[in-house]
Protein backbone atom coordinates (compact mmCIF):
# COMPACT_ATOMS: atom_id res chain seq x y z
CA UNK A 1 0.00 0.00 0.00
CA UNK A 2 1.27 3.27 -1.08
CA UNK A 3 -0.61 5.26 1.73
CA UNK A 4 -1.47 5.25 5.16
CA UNK A 5 -4.64 4.33 6.65
CA UNK A 6 -5.08 3.77 11.25
CA UNK A 7 -6.55 0.82 11.63
CA UNK A 8 -10.27 2.55 12.86
CA UNK A 9 -10.44 4.11 9.04
CA UNK A 10 -13.28 3.21 6.82
CA UNK A 11 -12.37 3.24 3.28
CA UNK A 12 -14.74 2.46 0.57
CA UNK A 13 -14.35 0.75 -2.83
CA UNK A 14 -13.52 2.25 -5.64
CA UNK A 15 -11.52 4.91 -4.84
CA UNK A 16 -8.02 6.44 -5.85
CA UNK A 17 -5.67 7.65 -2.76
CA UNK A 18 -2.03 9.23 -3.96
CA UNK A 19 1.38 8.56 -2.40
CA UNK A 20 2.19 9.13 1.10
CA UNK A 21 -1.29 10.28 1.75
CA UNK A 22 -2.58 9.69 5.65
CA UNK A 23 -5.67 8.86 6.67
CA UNK A 24 -6.09 9.10 10.79
CA UNK A 25 -8.63 7.55 13.35
CA UNK A 26 -12.22 6.74 12.76
CA UNK A 27 -12.25 9.08 9.28
CA UNK A 28 -14.51 7.27 6.42
CA UNK A 29 -13.96 7.73 2.41
CA UNK A 30 -16.56 6.68 0.50
CA UNK A 31 -16.36 4.88 -3.09
CA UNK A 32 -15.77 7.02 -5.96
CA UNK A 33 -13.16 9.59 -3.98
CA UNK A 34 -10.15 10.42 -5.56
CA UNK A 35 -7.31 12.09 -3.26
CA UNK A 36 -4.12 13.56 -4.26
CA UNK A 37 -0.62 12.56 -2.88
CA UNK A 38 0.73 13.74 0.53
CA UNK A 39 -2.86 14.59 2.03
CA UNK A 40 -3.72 14.61 5.48
CA UNK A 41 -6.89 13.53 6.03
CA UNK A 42 -6.88 13.96 10.33
CA UNK A 43 -9.34 12.19 12.92
CA UNK A 44 -13.08 11.49 12.13
CA UNK A 45 -13.26 12.84 8.60
CA UNK A 46 -16.08 11.81 5.87
CA UNK A 47 -15.01 12.25 2.26
CA UNK A 48 -18.50 11.75 0.20
CA UNK A 49 -19.18 9.95 -3.23
CA UNK A 50 -17.08 11.52 -5.79
CA UNK A 51 -15.15 14.37 -3.79
CA UNK A 52 -11.66 15.46 -5.11
CA UNK A 53 -8.90 16.38 -2.76
CA UNK A 54 -5.78 17.69 -4.93
CA UNK A 55 -2.15 17.05 -3.83
CA UNK A 56 -1.16 18.33 -0.32
CA UNK A 57 -3.90 18.84 0.94
CA UNK A 58 -4.56 18.91 4.73
CA UNK A 59 -8.07 18.50 6.51
CA UNK A 60 -7.74 18.84 10.19
CA UNK A 61 -10.23 16.60 12.49
CA UNK A 62 -13.99 16.82 12.53
CA UNK A 63 -14.77 17.33 8.83
CA UNK A 64 -17.21 16.28 6.94
CA UNK A 65 -16.45 16.89 2.75
CA UNK A 66 -19.58 15.77 1.17
CA UNK A 67 -20.22 15.31 -2.66
CA UNK A 68 -19.83 18.08 -5.03
CA UNK A 69 -17.29 19.54 -3.65
CA UNK A 70 -13.69 20.04 -5.06
CA UNK A 71 -10.11 21.03 -3.28
CA UNK A 72 -7.61 21.76 -5.91
CA UNK A 73 -4.09 20.90 -4.65
CA UNK A 74 -2.83 22.76 -1.23
CA UNK A 75 -5.51 23.40 0.01
CA UNK A 76 -5.99 23.99 4.34
CA UNK A 77 -9.53 22.86 5.50
CA UNK A 78 -9.44 23.84 9.66
CA UNK A 79 -10.66 21.91 12.50
CA UNK A 80 -14.57 21.22 12.48
CA UNK A 81 -15.65 23.29 9.61
CA UNK A 82 -18.97 22.47 7.67
CA UNK A 83 -19.21 22.51 3.69
CA UNK A 84 -23.02 22.30 2.64
CA UNK A 85 -24.27 20.41 -0.22
CA UNK A 86 -28.14 21.68 -0.68
CA UNK A 87 -29.29 25.34 -0.31
CA UNK A 88 -32.59 24.93 1.40
CA UNK A 89 -32.23 21.41 3.33
CA UNK A 90 -35.28 19.65 4.58
CA UNK A 91 -35.88 16.25 6.40
CA UNK A 92 -38.58 15.09 4.72
CA UNK A 93 -37.93 16.32 1.00
CA UNK A 94 -35.10 14.33 -0.67
CA UNK A 95 -32.75 16.74 -2.43
CA UNK A 96 -29.97 14.19 -3.47
CA UNK A 97 -30.64 15.24 -7.42
CA UNK A 98 -30.09 19.42 -6.14
CA UNK A 99 -26.46 18.70 -4.58
CA UNK A 100 -24.32 22.25 -5.48
CA UNK A 101 -21.25 21.93 -6.64
CA UNK A 102 -18.02 24.00 -4.01
CA UNK A 103 -15.01 24.81 -5.83
CA UNK A 104 -11.89 25.33 -3.38
CA UNK A 105 -9.14 26.69 -5.69
CA UNK A 106 -5.45 25.81 -4.67
CA UNK A 107 -3.70 27.35 -1.79
CA UNK A 108 -7.00 28.36 0.00
CA UNK A 109 -7.19 28.15 3.71
CA UNK A 110 -10.27 27.58 5.35
CA UNK A 111 -10.06 28.63 9.14
CA UNK A 112 -11.83 26.47 12.17
CA UNK A 113 -15.26 26.34 12.35
CA UNK A 114 -16.23 28.54 9.50
CA UNK A 115 -18.85 27.05 7.34
CA UNK A 116 -18.80 27.18 3.02
CA UNK A 117 -22.63 27.04 1.76
CA UNK A 118 -22.80 24.67 -1.51
CA UNK A 119 -22.61 26.48 -4.66
CA UNK A 120 -19.85 29.13 -4.25
CA UNK A 121 -15.75 29.24 -5.31
CA UNK A 122 -13.23 29.89 -2.60
CA UNK A 123 -10.88 31.39 -4.76
CA UNK A 124 -7.10 30.70 -5.38
CA UNK A 125 -4.77 31.75 -2.27
CA UNK A 126 -7.55 33.07 -0.56
CA UNK A 127 -8.10 32.97 3.38
CA UNK A 128 -11.41 32.15 5.19
CA UNK A 129 -11.36 33.35 8.97
CA UNK A 130 -12.04 30.95 11.70
CA UNK A 131 -15.84 31.28 12.42
CA UNK A 132 -16.64 32.76 8.95
CA UNK A 133 -20.12 31.81 7.37
CA UNK A 134 -19.45 31.91 3.55
CA UNK A 135 -22.33 32.74 1.31
CA UNK A 136 -20.78 33.28 -1.98
CA UNK A 137 -17.71 33.41 -4.37
CA UNK A 138 -14.51 34.56 -2.48
CA UNK A 139 -12.01 36.25 -4.87
CA UNK A 140 -8.59 34.93 -5.44
CA UNK A 141 -5.90 36.27 -2.74
CA UNK A 142 -8.72 37.55 -0.46
CA UNK A 143 -8.81 37.51 3.15
CA UNK A 144 -12.68 37.58 4.37
CA UNK A 145 -14.16 36.96 7.90
CA UNK A 146 -17.44 37.29 9.85
CA UNK A 147 -20.93 36.40 9.43
CA UNK A 148 -21.73 36.32 6.89
CA UNK A 149 -17.98 36.97 5.55
CA UNK A 150 -16.96 40.30 3.90
CA UNK A 151 -13.86 40.95 2.11
CA UNK A 152 -10.88 42.76 4.78
CA UNK A 153 -8.47 43.20 2.12
CA UNK A 154 -6.31 41.19 -0.48
CA UNK A 155 -3.32 39.24 0.53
Amino acid sequence: MHYFKHETAVIDEPVEIGKRTKIWHFSHISANAKIGNNVIIGQNVFVGKGVVIGNGCKIQNNVSVYEGVTLEDDVFIGPSVVFTNVKEPRANIEQKDNFLKTLVKKGATIGANATIICGNTIGENSFIGAGSLVTKNVNDQSLVHGIPAKHIKFI
